[in-house]
C-alpha cells in the first residue's frame, strides 16, 4: 500500500527493507503494473521482485524463486450477500456474472480456467478492481485473499465482503535474477532466518492481523502525498 505520505508499506516492504539493510545496500522501490514485473527483472531495470507474486512453473522458468514467505489462496471481494458464501468457483460461472482481475496474474489465469463462461475484467492495479466492484461494473473481484481482506477494510461503510474460504493455494516468493546464484542462496539464507527468529511471523501479524496501520492510508479517493 501506499501511505498518506507517499511511502510504500506493508508486508513485502517490511520484508525489502530488512533485506537491504541486512546486505548493507540502499533501497529504492518501483511502483509499476504487475504485469510489467517480470519482463523488468529480466531486462535488470529492478532487482527483486516483492509484489504478491505467487511461484508458478512458468514464472519460474524465466526468474528464480526464494520462499514462500507467505501462502495464500484465491478468493473474492464482493457486495453481493449471496457472493459471500460461494464454496465453488462453478457456482459463479455464469455469463450474468462479471469479474475482475489484475492483469497477468495467476487471479487471471484462474478465472479463465476455472470460470470461463462470466465476462472478464482485467485491469492495471487492484485500485481499480475495487472501485469496479464499488460502482457495481464488477459483482466481484477476484485476488490473492489477503488483497481481499485490506481492500474490505478500506472500505467499511460500502460493506464488502471477502470470502473466508479459498480456492487456491497460491506460495508467494520473492523473485529474483536467473543468473544470480550468489544473490538466490544469500536471500533464501537471510529468509530461513527470519522464518526462524520469528520475525517473519512478527510482521504477517502486523500486517494481516493488526488493522491499526489503516490509520497510515490516505482515505479513500484520494491519493497520496508525492514527495
Amino acid at each position: 500500500m501506499t501511505s498518506r505520505e507517499g511511502d510504500i508499506i506493508g508486508l513485502e516492504a517490511d520484508l525489502a527493507a530488512h533485506l537491504a539493510t541486512s546486505m548493507g545496500v540502499e533501497l529504492r522501490f518501483e511502483t509499476m503494473p504487475f504485469s510489467d514485473l517480470l519482463s523488468e527483472l529480466e531486462n535488470g531495470k529492478i532487482d527483486m521482485i516483492l509484489s504478491g507474486m505467487t511461484i508458478t512453473p512458468e514464472r519460474n522458468l524465466r526468474v528464480a524463486f526464494v520462499g514462500p514467505y507467505f501462502v495464500s489462496g484465491k478468493s473474492i471481494l464482493t457486495k453481493i450477500p449471496t457472493l459471500d458464501g460461494v464454496k465453488d468457483p462453478s457456482e459463479i460461472n455464469t455469463p450474468d456474472t462479471t469479474l475482475t482481475t489484475l492483469e497477468n496474474s495467476t487471479s487471471e489465469l484462474f478465472a479463465k480456467e476455472f470460470i470461463p463462461n462470466a465476462r472478464l475484467v482485467t485491469v492495471k492495479d487492484y485500485d481499480e478492481a475495487v472501485n469496479l466492484v464499488l460502482r457495481n461494473e464488477a459483482d466481484a473481484m477476484i485476488a490473492d485473499y489477503p488483497v481481499c481482506v485490506v481492500s474490505a477494510l478500506r472500505y467499511p461503510e460500502e460493506n464488502l465482503m471477502a470470502l473466508v474460504a479459498t480456492f487456491t493455494y497460491e506460495p508467494l516468493g520473492i523473485a529474483l535474477p536467473k543468473n544470480d546464484p550468489l544473490l538466490v542462496n544469500w536471500t533464501q539464507n537471510t529468509l530461513n532466518a527470519l522464518e526462524d527468529n520469528g520475525e517473519l511471523e512478527e510482521m504477517r501479524v502486523r500486517w494481516f492481523e493488526d488493522d491499526s496501520w489503516l490509520n497510515r492510508l490516505p482515505p479513500p479517493g484520494t491519493a497520496p502525498n508525492t514527495k
